[in-house]
């Protein structure tokens, strides 16, 4: 694998994250919608490519995964910005989603550097469609001025995500990456429960939940009590 190649997704995570500021100023700077949904539609495909990519060059490292989900907070704080400069009317239908939304966000991010010291990076499912769905949502809203609708849509996904999110985090013992749904964090959780049982009693240890395990979480039972 070529040095050039592993970059690139790095890359494409780091302009995302510059296209949330160049939002802002496009707005102030009065660029018309189509330019401002065309800079979220280049988001979006970079979304979903960085990661493509980083998984075919086999890239796709703990640090990639943690600054591609940087980049997308970064760039949907721009374009929240932008969106209440320029279209502050569709916000304030939805004022009361918003606040909820946002003071999740700020909760679920106090408890995750609280536990892990980083922000969490799951790439859920969920998160995935909240993604997609906020991206059309934001997108019609800069083009037409309207999809009010879809804009409540996505604010109702993106608590639902946040919620599943810090659920994510309560269950796990550790900080982890791709946790694709609330039943995989349940169920990373409960094979390192078994490991405890199986270490502390002396039964046999089943293979899936040690391999589960990462090496450096096997002590964090205490000392084996077995003879």
């Amino acid at each position: 694998m070529s040095f050039r190649k592993k970059q690139v997704p790095w890359l494409m995570a780091a302009g995302r994250m510059a296209l949330g500021p160049l939002m802002v100023a496009g707005e102030a700077c009065g660029w018309n919608g189509v330019a401002m949904a065309a800079m979220i539609v280049a988001a979006l495909l970079s979304d979903i490519f960085d990661g493509v990519l980083a998984r075919r060059w086999k890239c796709d490292t703990a640090a990639v995964r943690l600054f591609d989900s940087m980049a997308d907070t970064v760039f949907y704080l721009g374009v929240a910005v932008a969106l209440w400069m320029g279209h502050r009317d569709v916000l304030r239908t939805h004022a009361w989603l918003l606040g909820g939304l946002l003071s999740l966000e700020a909760v679920r991010s106090a408890f995750d550097f609280a536990k892990f010291g980083k922000p969490a990076s799951y790439h859920s499912y969920l998160a995935k469609t909240w993604g997609l769905v906020m991206a059309v949502a934001v997108t019609a809203a800069f083009a037409t001025g309207r999809g009010g609708w879809l804009i409540a849509m996505a604010l109702v996904l993106g608590i639902v995500c946040n919620l599943e999110g810090l659920v994510m985090s309560v269950v796990l013992s550790e900080w982890r990456r791709d946790v694709k749904t609330l039943s995989a964090a349940l169920r990373i959780r409960l094979m390192e429960l078994e490991w405890c049982v199986a270490r502390t009693v002396g039964y046999p240890q089943r293979r899936e939940a040690v391999s589960a395990v990462p090496a450096r979480d096997r002590g964090l039972c205490g000392p084996s009590i077995t003879t």
